[in-house]
C-alpha cells in the first residue's frame, strides 16, 4: 500500500476534582463551555457530566496525530485547572462512584438512561476509539474479519481499569467486564460479508429492537457514518506513546488485511471461539494471559504473539514508517501497563500505612501525571 491510510483517534477523559481527587459530578458550566472553546469542532460530550471526549481530525501519519493530542490534551488540562479540576484519561475512575453520577442533559444520552437502565448508570468508563479507513472497494466486515482475531493483544496492552468502586477488581481491564452488561458489545456477531451485517442490521430495526446501526457497540465495528473500523475494544490510555502506539498496531492491521485477495477468509465460527476466550483472558489477566493462537495447539504468551505480529506486519510497518509500534509494544510489555502501574502505586501506599481511600487518591495523582505527560518515545517518528 503507497497511499497513505487515513485514520482517527478519539479519547475519554475523566474530570477530577483536584482537592478531593474525586470525580466531578457537576463541573462548573463554564469550565465545559471553556473546554469547547479550546478544541473546537473536536470536543464532544459522553454520557455523564464527569467525562468528555475529543474526536479528533482526520490524520494521514502518526505524526500529526502525535501533535494533535498533545496539544487538545494540554490545552485541557491548563482549562480545567484554572478551575481547580484536573484531566484524567484511563479506563476507569478509581475514585468514582457511579452510583452519584450525573447523566448529560442531551436526549442520545438520556434515552440511553432510559433504555438501558443500571447498565447505563454504572458505565462510567473511557475508552480509546480509533478509525481507520477502508478502500470504498473493499467488503468492511471481511476486513474486519481479518483483524478481529488480534484484538485481545490490543486490549491487554492498553489495560487501565484495574480499580472499580473504589477496590481492586481483580481484572486488568474492568472496563471490558462492566461493556459485557450491554447489548451488541464485546465480540461481533459472526458475518461473512456486508450483506449478512446489513441483513442482521435490517431485522433489528424492523423489529424496534435498535433505531440505527450505531446502536451495535461491538470491540470492532464499520462505522455507521464513516467509511472506517473502528476499534472500540482498547481501554483509554493515560501514556500518550501508548495510546499512539495502539492506534498505529490497529491501522497496520487494517492495511495488511486490505492487501490481502480474500480478507477474512480464514475467520470461522471455531475463530470467534478462541477470540471470545483470548478477550476474556485480556481482560482478566492483561499481558500476562497465555493466549490461544489458531493452528497452534500451545498457548502464546504476549510476548510471542507480538513477535508473531511484527513477522506478518513489517513489510506493512516499512511502507508507512512505523516499524517503533513494535518497539513501543515491547516497551508496554518491558515496563507493564497502566494497570499494573496503578497497582503498584496503590500497594506502595498500603505498605507506607495508608488507608484505602488515601492509596486510591495517589493512583488518581499518579494518572493526572501521566496523563499530563508528553510522549517521549520515538514512535511517530519515521524510521531512517
Amino acid at each position: 500500500m503507497n497511499r497513505p491510510l487515513r485514520f482517527g483517534i478519539e479519547e475519554e477523559y475523566f474530570i477530577t476534582d483536584l482537592d478531593t481527587r474525586r470525580l466531578c459530578e457537576q463541573p462548573p458550566g463554564a469550565s465545559i463551555e471553556a473546554c469547547k472553546r479550546v478544541t473546537g469542532d473536536c470536543f464532544a460530550y459522553e454520557m455523564f457530566q464527569s467525562q468528555i471526549e475529543v474526536a479528533s481530525p482526520i490524520f494521514t501519519s502518526l505524526a500529526q496525530a502525535k501533535e494533535y493530542l498533545v496539544t487538545a490534551r494540554h490545552r485541557l488540562r491548563c482549562t480545567l485547572e484554572s478551575f481547580d479540576l484536573g484531566l484524567l484519561c484511563a479506563a476507569s475512575h478509581p475514585l468514582a462512584d457511579w452510583r452519584t453520577q450525573q447523566a448529560t442533559g442531551q436526549d442520545h444520552f438520556l434515552q440511553l438512561f432510559e433504555d438501558y437502565q443500571c447498565v447505563a448508570r454504572r458505565s462510567l468508563l473511557s475508552g480509546l476509539h480509533v478509525h481507520v479507513e477502508v478502500g470504498r472497494h473493499l467488503d468492511r466486515i471481511q476486513v474486519m474479519n481479518e483483524v478481529l482475531p488480534w484484538m485481545p493483544l490490543l486490549l491487554a496492552l492498553s489495560s487501565s481499569s484495574p480499580f472499580w468502586d473504589g477496590v481492586d477488581s481483580g481484572f486488568m481491564s474492568y472496563r471490558q467486564t462492566a461493556c459485557d452488561e450491554w447489548p451488541r458489545m464485546g465480540i461481533p456477531e459472526f458475518f461473512e460479508d456486508e450483506a449478512a451485517y446489513a441483513a442482521y442490521i435490517a431485522l433489528l430495526i424492523r423489529t424496534g429492537t435498535i433505531k440505527q446501526a450505531s446502536e451495535c457497540w461491538w470491540g470492532v465495528r464499520p462505522a455507521a457514518h464513516y467509511p472506517t473500523l473502528e476499534l472500540r475494544m482498547t481501554d483509554a490510555c493515560p501514556r500518550l506513546d501508548d495510546a499512539l502506539c495502539i492506534a498505529s498496531l490497529f491501522r497496520l492491521l487494517v492495511a495488511y488485511a486490505m492487501d490481502q485477495p480474500r480478507p477474512g477468509s480464514a475467520y470461522s465460527q471455531a475463530s470467534q471461539w478462541i477470540l471470545k476466550e483470548n478477550r476474556w483472558r485480556a481482560k482478566r489477566f492483561g499481558i500476562h494471559a497465555a493466549f490461544i493462537v489458531e493452528g497452534y495447539d500451545r498457548p502464546f504468551s504476549a510476548e510471542q504473539w507480538l513477535f508473531l505480529a511484527e513477522q506478518m506486519l513489517g513489510d506493512a510497518a516499512r511502507n508507512m514508517q512505523v516499524e517503533n509500534a513494535f518497539s513501543q509494544a515491547r516497551r508496554i510489555l518491558r515496563d507493564g501497563t497502566s494497570a499494573e502501574r496503578q497497582r503498584t502505586v496503590f500497594k506502595r501506599a498500603i505498605r507506607g500505612g495508608e488507608d484505602g481511600p488515601a492509596a486510591l487518591s495517589q493512583v488518581v495523582d499518579h494518572l493526572l501525571m501521566e496523563t499530563a505527560q508528553e510522549p517521549c518515545d520515538s514512535i511517530a517518528t519515521p524510521t531512517l
